[in-house]
């Protein structure tokens, strides 16, 4: 189970964006799978008060239930962006049903150039596609909060010890994981900061 993308994989996929190239000390910090109402609030409150920006990658199915908390996250001046319609698995669905899946999401967010395949699974078929549109963003630093045999202990330092600049950290904004996230969240937050990096929203 690793927690950095391992190059091989990133290099089998070069026209995805792995992590950022950058000469400051900036990360990305992103979170997939929202809205969701209690958890959304919850982790703007905690990026409120620690003052840093994330990227939301939305589902478009929660969207559509949750319009006031996708208003809230764009409000408190994060970037949304799309993460299908349905969280389809790109192994799993056609070309045509996966391309029309993401397009239904699109349609909710008109303004967004950014997406990330569900379960970061996607085929060369449906790359060829997408990135004639989009930057297709996956990450180099998983932190694993959705598994239920962790600890928010082993998240954090997933996290901690794997950050560098230009890292794409991904996190997850659903019930799943909100009981590994709450306990660590804000101080994840607060020792990057202490150790130099800035969040960027900027892609």
């Amino acid at each position: 189970m690793f927690v950095q993308t391992p190059k091989f994989i990133q290099a089998l996929f070069p026209s995805l964006i792995w992590r950022k190239e950058t000469k400051n000390k900036e990360v990305w910090l992103t979170f997939d799978d929202g809205p969701a109402p209690e958890i959304t609030p919850w982790i703007l409150a905690v990026l409120k008060k620690e003052n840093v920006k994330a990227t939301f990658f939305l589902v478009g199915e929660q969207i559509e239930q949750y319009p006031k908390l996708v208003a809230d996250i764009i409000n408190e001046g994060h970037s949304i962006a799309n993460h299908s319609y349905s969280h389809k698995n790109g192994w799993l669905t056609s070309k045509k049903k996966y391309i029309a899946d993401v397009k239904k999401c699109q349609e909710l967010m008109p303004k967004n150039s950014l997406f990330r395949p569900p379960y970061g699974k996607i085929t060369k078929a449906q790359i060829s596609v997408l990135k004639a549109k989009y930057k297709i963003i996956l990450w180099d630093v998983l932190g694993w909060d959705f598994l239920q045999n962790t600890t928010p202990e082993k998240i954090k330092k997933n996290i901690l010890n794997n950050t560098k600049a230009g890292s794409i950290i991904v996190l997850h904004n659903n019930q799943k994981s909100f009981k590994n996230l709450q306990p660590i969240l804000a101080e994840t937050i607060q020792i990057l900061k202490e150790a130099g990096f800035s969040f960027s929203v900027t892609w």
